[in-house]
Order: structure tokens, then sequence, then C-alpha cells
């Protein structure tokens, strides 16, 4: 083998580093690596391999930590983290509520359970953190957001072994506690939240999820009686029940607009911001995905046979790694096209002041 292939193959090598290091190192680390070789040597010593790939691994994990230090960063977490509380406040206000509000189509003796300390603590702590994070208690927002995720681990994690689709079941909304969590660990100004909001996008956000959960109830309640002898015209879609089709999609066009509210009160931040609130938001939606179609075999199967059937490892690991692979890689793509827009930017600025003759 002649010293071009060693060479190529260094070269490879040296790929694990960042770009920016290899453009200032390269050339001069390739040249003590040649001049070390032994004569006829044919591949990289297995010493330089593991230096190479190990600093180069360094390397990148340093200058990946320098990314998330952008200001973008720190404002794309409060506004997560407010908009998450709010959505796991109107979660778990809603369960409150069907427990304590009677559904007109269930037969009698089938009427709602009644909520525990539990289900009143886990309104509160939702309504705390929403509350601390608008006030400017970052500390103790997150603090309340973190109660809530030993709090799963605490109720539902031990129902694993009599009750493990309710635990699986239950994952995403672990994942949005522990993105509220960890985005309310970031540190910013006081109220910084409402700085980048504003006072109409911050009513926009805190009304929609309550708007959402007023539709909801208001259905449950005015659902078509129990009739035992003539039974109960239904129309049905995901849940929502009315007597008419009309009805129907009328409290459905009330929910798409809370949403589409919502939507559009975020997309008016500024376009880095509202890159890293999708990037935060993706474990979730990419861990229900996996949820809902990879494990729909086991839970259907489960429920068919009676009994749990236990997850196979390979399952496991894919719900403790897709949250964080995710992250990771939406992270690196939003990094990828903003470092595209700059250069796009300044070969058009160069445009600019040097125009072609």
């Amino acid at each position: 083998m002649s010293s071009d292939d060693l060479e190529r193959r260094y070269r490879r090598l040296l790929a694990v580093y960042p770009w920016e290091h290899r453009r200032s190192y390269e050339d001069e680390m390739l040249a003590v690596l040649l001049a070390d070789a032994r004569p006829g040597q044919r591949r990289p010593a297995a010493a330089d391999v593991r230096n190479l790939v190990g600093a180069g691994l360094r390397a990148r994990l340093r200058v990946g930590a320098r990314g998330f230090t952008e200001p973008t960063w720190p404002d794309a977490a409060t506004v997560t983290g407010l908009l998450v509380g709010l959505v796991l406040l109107a979660l778990t206000g809603k369960s409150l509520l069907d427990q304590l509000i009677g559904h007109p189509g269930l037969p009698p003796g089938f009427g709602p359970g009644s909520a525990d300390l539990v289900d009143w603590l886990r309104v509160a702590g939702w309504a705390g953190v929403c509350a601390a994070v608008l006030v400017g208690w970052r500390w103790v927002a997150a603090g309340l957001a973190w109660a809530g995720v030993i709090g799963w681990g605490a109720l539902v994690a031990p129902q694993a072994g009599d009750n493990l689709t309710y635990v699986v079941d239950t994952l995403p909304q672990l994942a949005l506690a522990v993105v509220a969590a960890a985005a309310l660990t970031v540190p910013v100004p006081r109220r910084r939240v409402i700085a980048l909001l504003g006072v109409r996008r911050l009513a926009a956000l805190l009304l929609a999820p309550a708007a959402m959960v007023a539709l909801l109830v208001t259905n449950r309640v005015t659902s078509p009686a129990f009739d035992p002898v003539d039974g109960a015209s239904y129309q049905v879609f995901y849940g929502i029940e009315a007597g008419s089709e009309l009805v129907v999609w009328l409290y459905v066009a009330g929910l798409v607009a809370a949403v589409l509210t919502m939507l559009v009160a975020l997309a008016r931040l500024a376009p880095g911001v509202r890159r890293r609130i999708v990037v935060m938001l993706l474990p979730v939606a990419a861990l229900a995905l996996v949820i809902d179609s990879a494990l729909a075999g086991w839970a259907t199967s489960t429920g068919h046979m009676g009994h749990v059937i236990p997850l196979v490892p390979a399952q496991w690991a894919m719900l403790v790694l897709v949250p964080p692979v995710t992250f990771l890689a939406g992270a690196l793509l939003v990094r990828r096209r903003e470092a595209t827009l700059r250069m796009v930017a300044l070969g058009r600025a160069a445009d600019r002041n040097h125009p072609t003759p």
C-alpha cells in the first residue's frame, strides 16, 4: 500500500473532527501522523485510531454544546416551558372535570368516578408551573415541573408489572412533563416569556387551551341522554358526540380554531425561536408516533390475551432512545439550516458590495 493510501485512511479518521478544526489543523496533524508512521506501514496504528476518534468526538461535543449557548435556545425554552405547561394543565383539568361531571349518555350506575387528591394535585401543580413562569419564578416553575416527573415515576411506573399498556400510553404525557421541566431549568431573564410573546400572543396561548377544555366539557354535558327503550341517535367523531352531524362539525371547527390561534401566536415569533420550539416538541411527537404505530400490534395483542405481554429489549430501547435521538437530530438540522442561511446571506452581501461587471 502506498503512502497516498495511508494518507487517505488518516484523512478519513480526521473527518471525525469538526470542519472548523480540520480547516485549521488537518494538514499539520496529517503531516505529524505520516512522519511518525513506520516504513511500509499499511494501516493507521490502533493507538492513533483511538486517540483521533476520541479527541474528534470530544471536539464535536464541545462545538455542539456551544451551539446551545445561543440566545435563541433560552428564548425557545421559556416559551416551550409555558406552552407545555398550559397543555398539561388543560389535559389534567379535562381529566378532573370528567370525573366530577356526569355523562348523560352513560347508563345508570356508570357515572364518573370520584376524583382523589392526586387528581387535584396534578391540576394545582401545572397551574402553579404556568403562574410561576408568568411571574418570573423560574426555579419554582422548574421545581414543580420536575415534581410532576417524579410523581409519574412514583405513581405510574410501578404499574408496569400488571398494567403495562396504561404505563406505555401515558409516556407521551411524561415526555411532555420532562420537556417542560428541562426547558424551564434553562436560565432566562425574569419574565422573559412576556417580553417575547407580548400581551396579545400571551393571551392567545392562555385562552386557547381553556377554550378547548370548555368545548369538550360542554360536549360531554350536552351529549344525547341514555335511553334504554328507544335508544339515542349519535354522531361521533373521535369522542365528540352530538345528536346531529352539523353540531359535531361545529365542535370540531371550534377546536381547530383554538389550535390555529395558538399556532398563529407562535408563528409570529422570530424564526430561530420557532425552529427551536419545534425541535423541543419533536421528541414527544416521535414517541407518540412510535407508540401508535410500532407498538399498536403489541397493545392489541395484550388486550386480547387478557394478561401482560412483556416488551422485548428492542421495544424498550426504542421507547427510551427515540426522544433524545429525535431532539439531537432536530438540533443538528436546525444548526445546518441556519449555517446555510448565513452563508447565503454572506454571498448576497458580497455580490452587492462587489457587483459583477
